[in-house]
């Protein structure tokens, strides 16, 4: 492979002069040492890195390069990339993992000294240092947020959820495939099919939940229904809900259709306002990461009185690798995903879920499942990028071929996890009412 070695910009020893102007290709050189590692094009007719190399991004406006220099972090590229301004060749936009993980493993920005700072902003001058409005698919920042209430108050929620789920179900088909499940899927190996491990992955939380025909189950949560719809299969008593109403629209359709509805239903409420009591069972599947830290105490209690003594909860969840710090996603997850998700770790969920009540029977990381989840969702999306490009715009289309090929490398790489937490609230003298052994099949 062909590198550029050829120094464009002063070294951090040198002080720059007052009329010295940089290339943008130079400041990209300027800011990783020379080491890009892949080929770097920009509008001004600039180019660095290796002249050979599959891979290649070119900077193509001036709004593009305002969005790269003016926001903090990744949230700047990810504005360029989505708005069309960074273009990528050599990978497709529905799947640029292989590009992440280049840049994962050989991209190192450092921070400039003074000086360099001063010849950067020189270079660009201070009409590209102007702020632009971002993408419309971009979310207000956290404090705008507050015009619809406080973090994790029931509108501001119910926003939240909407932004993200209320996107398209056309879409979601197209990306999900016919399970219509968005969360982390069970694979039995790595060749199983995403219908199969999804289908696993519902067998999994039934056996864990210990369901059989006749119990009552409470989803919430319930996404399109896929968990509801299974237990209901089965003969069990099945209410779902969801936040979002593009969801429950299409989960009641779902069951009528397979004529479940003495068994199934999924509503469009809040988990907190979910009727009934004494449920054998709770499934809290992908839930969790939406509640807030602070609310964590009364969403355990919550969920503790809704049980029966001897009934279970099987809480799914993505969290991080440790329980040191309050982990709230990063800028692009926020304001392009999942507005106001925060998760933690394995240790704080056991921790609160104890103190509510509830003992803990198994706790199971399923990390690299929801890499090979991910990697069949990007595959979906290249399979139907024209369709899903018609239905939903190529900006939001480029988000989710961002976000999950993300989050696939985070997966992969222990950035994140996901956790199943088996709980149960024992019975006045303590009794779990659970086999001595596990009883499902791993």
């Amino acid at each position: 492979m062909t590198t550029s070695r050829e120094r464009r910009y002063p070294t951090a020893a040198q002080a720059p002069t007052s009329t010295e102007r940089l290339s943008l290709a130079g400041i990209v050189e300027l800011l990783s040492d020379g080491r890009f590692p892949v080929r770097f094009t920009a509008y001004d007719g600039s180019a660095t890195g290796p002249a050979d190399s599959e891979i290649s991004v070119h900077l193509a406006t001036p709004r593009g390069a305002t969005y790269v220099f003016t926001a903090p972090g990744d949230l700047g590229m990810a504005r360029a990339y989505i708005a069309g301004d960074l273009q990528a060749s050599g990978v497709h936009p529905g799947d640029p993992y292989v590009a992440m993980r280049m840049m994962a493993d050989e991209l190192r920005f450092r921070r400039p000294t003074l000086a360099e700072l001063t010849l950067i902003t020189r270079s660009l001058g201070w009409e590209l240092l102007r702020p632009v409005p971002p993408p419309p698919q971009e979310s207000r920042p956290r404090w705008r947020r507050t015009l619809d209430g406080l973090a994790h108050s029931r509108n501001r929620d119910s926003v939240a959820i909407s932004h993200h789920y209320d996107v398209s179900n056309r879409f979601y088909e197209m990306v999900l495939g016919p399970s219509m499940t968005y969360t982390c899927a069970v694979f039995d190996h790595p060749e199983a099919s995403l219908e199969q491990a999804q289908e696993r992955k519902h067998e999994l939380i039934a056996d864990k939940l210990g369901l059989r025909a006749g119990m009552r189950l409470l989803d919430i949560g319930c996404g399109w229904g896929g968990m509801v719809r299974y237990a209901a299969r089965r003969g069990v008593r099945a209410l779902g809900v969801t936040l979002s109403a593009e969801q429950a629209r299409w989960a009641q359709q779902a069951i009528e259709a397979e004529g479940l509805s003495e068994l199934a239903e999924v509503r469009h409420l809040d988990y907190r306002d979910a009727p009934g009591r004494e449920y054998d069972a709770i499934s809290s599947i992908g839930l969790l990461e939406h509640v807030g830290l602070h609310s964590y105490p009364s969403y355990f209690a919550q969920l503790l009185a809704k049980l029966r003594p001897g009934g279970r909860l099987l809480n799914h969840c993505i969290t991080v690798p440790d329980n040191r710090t309050k982990a709230r996603s990063d800028a692009f997850i926020d304001r392009y995903v999942f507005p106001d998700g925060e998760l933690a770790g394995a240790g704080k969920i056991t921790m609160e879920a104890q103190n509510a009540g509830f003992e803990v029977r198994h706790v199971e990381n399923l990390r690299e499942h929801y890499a090979l989840t991910l990697t069949q969702w990007n595959a979906n999306l290249v399979a139907h990028w024209e369709e899903c490009v018609a239905e939903v715009g190529e900006a939001t289309a480029r988000v989710w071929g961002l976000y999950m090929a993300a989050s696939r490398l985070s997966f992969e790489r222990n950035g994140i996890e996901l956790h199943q937490v088996l709980l149960v609230r024992p019975d006045a003298t303590g009794n779990a009412h659970v086999p001595l052994r596990p009883w499902w099949r791993g």
